[in-house]
């Protein structure tokens, strides 16, 4: 009679996620501080807040390096161009999300991760206009990424200051992606002519 209760708990914790985190709703850390018991103080992050700082970060250095290299590299110049926009969009959001970060304790890449070391081999490999086909897919696919991630940590995150973060970030980087757009319908229907 026992193991039947027990395996029924199990499988109703198993079938419902939420069930499974009572005392701990919003991903809160065990060191959390509390202004009385289930409250976060202000100011606490859960780990929804830390995983966000740590992929945002990531992709935004990514950003940044590689519109670097497009800003030398790049054939076009819109596509220059887009790449300036963003190592100086980007270098201003990495500089808020370090402050709020920093201010979290919350520690930050300071170095490409993998999957984004073996983009920048991949592109620095290229050149032409197969370069700048190349830069612009892979900042759709980073820009579609970051938006998920930012609209995640405004409905999931648990820091005031980082959802504000994220939802002031989200319209550019829409912006971003929109412009990115436009950029591979151009340079597509030019390398088809």
């Amino acid at each position: 009679m026992n193991r039947h209760v027990v395996t029924l708990a199990a499988l109703t914790l198993l079938g419902c996620p939420a069930l499974a985190q009572i005392g701990n709703p919003a991903g809160m850390g065990a060191d959390t501080r509390m202004t009385e018991p289930g409250v976060p103080a202000p100011h606490q992050t859960n780990n929804q807040d830390r995983l966000f700082a740590q992929l945002a970060a990531a992709g935004g250095l990514a950003e940044v390096e590689f519109g670097k290299m497009a800003a030398a590299k790049a054939n076009a110049d819109a596509v220059k161009e887009f790449a300036n926009m963003m190592v100086r969009d980007h270098s201003d959001a990495n500089a808020k999300l370090k402050t709020l970060s920093d201010s979290a304790k919350i520690p930050l890449p300071d170095e490409l991760d993998p999957d984004h070391a073996a983009a920048r081999e991949k592109l620095e490999k290229l050149s032409d206009t197969a370069y700048d086909v190349a830069y612009i897919k892979m900042q759709i696919v980073d820009h579609q990424k970051a938006a998920q991630l930012l609209a995640w940590e405004i409905s999931m995150g648990e820091d005031a200051e980082m959802q504000r973060f994220a939802a002031a970030t989200l319209p550019v980087v829409l912006d971003h992606l929109h412009r990115a757009q436009e950029l591979q319908a151009e340079l597509t229907d030019a390398a088809m002519r």
